[in-house]
């Protein structure tokens, strides 16, 4: 079993809300103003801001595609992590970071939700940490199959933001919320 962390003090965590990430994400003009709506909220009640960017092959670091889409921008002395993998929890600095500012309670948002976000979400809960996910506040792409059926992004949204709802740690707390109405 995990190490429970102690205490109730929250962390926004937004991950790879990026200009090639999110191009093709489902309602991804929404998505990204509920992110900075929580990025928002974050900041007005001294909430600090950790902010994970993908870098891979097909998006090097520092590329035009690897930037932060334009309507986000992390402020001066806010958390900027680096990943390869989907998880931001692996070959990053996360856990360090979090253990510096003493949280708890990782409340998240991003893309892709069935790759990155759903990582970030089972890394988190297996480590310890109670998790909100912000349900209206994360996207992904359709994904087409070998057979041609595609597998619809807002059904893999649904999809995490239901599973969130029922799925049980020992000692941790999973829930959603719409950015609107998070509390920290």
């Amino acid at each position: 079993m995990a190490i429970v962390r102690p205490g109730n003090k929250s962390v926004l965590l937004v991950v790879d809300v990026q200009v090639d990430v999110v191009k093709n994400g489902w309602e991804a003009p929404r998505v990204i103003a509920n992110v900075a709506l929580a990025v928002e909220r974050a900041r007005a009640r001294g909430v600090p801001v950790l902010w994970v960017q993908h870098e891979s092959a097909d998006m090097p670091s520092h590329s035009a595609g690897w930037q932060w889409v334009p309507e986000l921008v992390p402020a001066a002395g806010e958390v900027r992590l680096f990943k390869k993998y989907a998880s931001s929890f692996e070959e990053t600095p996360l856990e360090r970071e979090l253990a510096r500012l003493d949280a708890s309670h990782l409340v998240l948002a991003g893309a892709q939700s069935n790759w990155c976000i759903r990582a970030a979400a089972y890394g988190a809960l297996e480590r310890g940490y109670d998790l909100t996910l912000v349900a209206d506040a994360h996207t992904t792409d359709d994904i087409s199959r070998e057979d041609g059926s595609v597998i619809e992004a807002r059904g893999i949204v649904d999809d995490l933001n239901l599973a969130m709802t029922w799925l049980a740690y020992p000692g941790r707390t999973t829930r959603i919320a719409n950015a609107a109405e998070l509390e920290f």
